[in-house]
């Protein structure tokens, strides 16, 4: 396998390995996308990614973040993202959305407005998690959630991946990681219930396999789906990765078609050993033991080092994140530095 070999999942063909992570933006209103978005993901896909994903877009509004996270709860949402689908298709790459619920950690500030957590007055609103833990302190305490509130999730989920399909999207992404709601109940570090949704492994991933069954029984067969979660929680009696690769093993046979592997977020101040391309061991693991298609993601910055992950098959695809908010034509110049043939649009062959 090399960085610029084809992708192939399901019915699509991804054009090359590199992948644009799901990375707020916290610019939309009332959860709609707007010209920032077809310009910000656009460009992403005129840069000569393979697979440009939008944020993290809640499935209801009580799931948002932010105030400025996008949505797609609703079908206003659903019309906004219809010509940025269409934009990134027309453009060689495959739209993808990813799905969300924040949980505990929703009803947040603005990161350039402090990032922590709204207070009354400030446009605040009730969250839920699995346990009426909060997150930090001086965050707001949620309510746990009773069986009917499981089910909501669930269903907005799958209503979500209803709309997503008919926005335009290609491939969705379903985020249980980085602290927010499915994690939430996969970590005993959050999840303290002694029902059929706590304890347990078995009972702690169960609303996860809900969200898969219930999204994969909307989402076209013939389409990808992908899972980010949090591999490991950094800190004993967390999420870890025997357990990561446990829930991958039993999320294959289910639809779940890629495992993007990132890591932490769950509860604040854990020392997380941060270095380039930290998280490619738990992708390269869980490849290797959940025979599963694996994404690489977090500090991988250099064309030869993303090439490098590829070609020893420690993952199948490289996400990026912050490098593509600081290039968005990495692809481009990553095939250039790799000697790899790569055609520009046409509007811009004479600079190739």
């Amino acid at each position: 396998m090399s960085l610029f070999d084809p992708f192939a999942q399901r019915s699509l063909t991804l054009r090359n390995r590199l992948v644009v992570s799901p990375m707020c933006e916290y610019s939309a209103t009332d959860g709609i996308p707007d010209h920032w978005h077809l310009v910000h993901l656009g460009s992403r896909a005129v840069g000569g990614a393979a697979v440009v994903f939008t944020e993290a877009t809640a499935v209801s509004a009580q799931g948002r973040i932010s105030a400025g996270d996008t949505g797609l709860w609703n079908d206003e949402q659903l019309e906004a993202w219809q010509p940025i689908a269409k934009f990134i298709k027309a453009q060689g790459a495959i739209a993808g959305v990813q799905l969300a619920h924040a949980g505990r950690k929703a009803s947040a500030q603005l990161p350039w407005e402090g990032g922590g957590a709204l207070s009354a007055g400030e446009g605040d609103w009730v969250t839920v998690a699995p346990s009426a833990l909060p997150f930090d302190i001086g965050w707001h305490t949620p309510r746990a959630m009773d069986k009917s509130d499981i089910d909501a999730v669930v269903a907005d989920f799958r209503a979500a991946a209803v709309r997503a399909f008919a926005a335009g999207f290609e491939l969705i992404e379903l985020h249980a990681a980085h602290g927010y709601l499915l994690h939430q109940f996969m970590s005993e570090l959050t999840n303290e219930r002694n029902d059929s949704y706590g304890g347990t492994f078995e009972n702690r991933t169960r609303i996860v396999r809900e969200v898969v069954a219930a999204v994969r029984d909307v989402w076209p067969e013939r389409l990808p789906l992908w899972l980010r979660i949090s591999a490991t929680d950094w800190t004993e009696h967390g999420w870890d990765i025997e357990q990561s690769v446990e829930l991958a093993k039993r999320l294959k046979p289910m639809g779940v078609d890629l495992i993007d592997a990132s890591s932490g977020g769950i509860i604040p101040r854990v020392h997380i050993p941060l270095c380039p391309g930290y998280q490619v061991p738990l992708a390269a693991r869980i490849r290797r033991e959940a025979q599963v298609a694996t994404g690489a993601v977090g500090l991988i910055t250099e064309a030869e080092q993303a090439a490098g992950i590829i070609e020893r098959g420690e993952a199948d695809v490289i996400l990026m994140a912050r490098e593509s908010l600081r290039d968005p034509y990495f692809p481009r110049r990553a095939a250039k530095s790799l000697d790899v043939i790569f055609p520009a649009p046409i509007q811009y062959q004479r600079a190739w």
